[in-house]
């Protein structure tokens, strides 16, 4: 798994690379503007040009943007949607501009509707901003949710209809955040969970529709639905849930972004973090090659 984290942009987004590489990230995730705005301040040509220049220079990767956090393309909202629409167009033509691999989004709420609603709505939102924005190289991913309140995509079946309904579904994927899994009550802390868990995969969208990874130990129990992120081994997954992901050769190539609490002392518990998922690592990181041959072969983790 190529390790790393979620860089801030407060210094300037063409800086995030270098950050990056320097608490010892090998991927990154940014945002492209505030998280909680609907609108921000363009990306100048200049910062997008030195984001692009540092990333080659870094040799970091895959990386993404993540979407902000009011997006919700499948309320029955018409309001929040026409505004939800545009930012998800927004946001395109950022990390499109900046040249990352992946935009990774939450599928959203159906606040109420029922998932088949939402999930109509969510399918044809996307359907709609890949009609607007043909030609466009980064790929969506849908974040997996804790499963809370009204939120889709918890469970992977909805996860594999939005991508089998699609008309275009080469221009998207899944991102899969670890606390969220837990929290939807997915166990992968033995070997057996782990194996169920890459069956269940297996059996829904397909290992290569995953792309990312969100690497977060989770606060709340198994099956909570509590989206509370913890550090990596302080909290209820622990570190051998982790020692699965990181050893698995299917992943070898895919990002993995930390995305775990920070104090006040700069990035140093992603720095933590990440020395502790090395840790795990058992002998030399398969190749990416190793990693593509492992996902046809689809073999379960004993």
């Amino acid at each position: 798994m190529r390790l790393g984290s979620h860089i801030g942009v407060a210094g300037g987004i063409d800086r995030a690379p270098a950050l990056g590489r320097k608490i010892g990230c090998e991927s990154i995730q940014v945002f492209a503007k505030s998280p909680f705005m609907w609108k921000g301040v363009a990306i100048s040509d200049a910062a997008a040009a030195g984001f692009r220049a540092a990333v080659r220079s870094e040799g970091i990767g895959p990386n993404a943007v993540h979407h902000g956090y009011l997006l919700n393309l499948a309320t029955p909202k018409p309001d929040l949607r026409t505004k939800s629409k545009a930012a998800f167009l927004d946001e395109l033509g950022r990390a499109e501009k900046l040249g990352v691999e992946y935009l990774i989004f939450h599928p959203g709420a159906h606040l109420g509707t029922g998932v088949p609603a939402g999930l109509d709505a969510l399918v044809a939102g996307l359907d709609e901003a890949f009609e607007a924005t043909p030609g466009l190289r980064v790929r969506v991913l849908l974040e997996n949710s804790a499963g809370q309140g009204s939120t889709l995509c918890s469970r992977f079946e909805e996860l594999a209809e939005v991508l089998r309904r699609l008309k275009r579904p080469e221009r998207a994927g899944v991102a899969l955040d670890t606390c969220h899994l837990f929290a939807a009550g997915f166990d992968f802390r033995s070997a057996e969970g782990y194996a169920a868990l890459t069956a269940a995969i297996e059996a829904s969208f397909g290992f290569d529709a995953v792309r990312a990874f969100h690497l977060n130990d989770a606060k709340g129990a198994l099956g909570s639905h509590l989206d509370r992120h913890e550090n990596i081994g302080k909290g209820q997954i622990g570190t051998a849930g982790f020692a699965h992901l990181v050893n698995d050769p299917r992943w070898a190539d895919r990002p993995g972004y930390l995305e775990t609490p920070l104090d006040d002392d700069d990035y140093a518990a992603y720095v933590r973090d990440l020395a502790t998922l090395r840790g795990l690592l058992e002998g030399a990181r398969p190749t990416p090659a190793k990693a593509r041959r492992a996902r046809r072969a689809s073999p379960s983790i004993k």
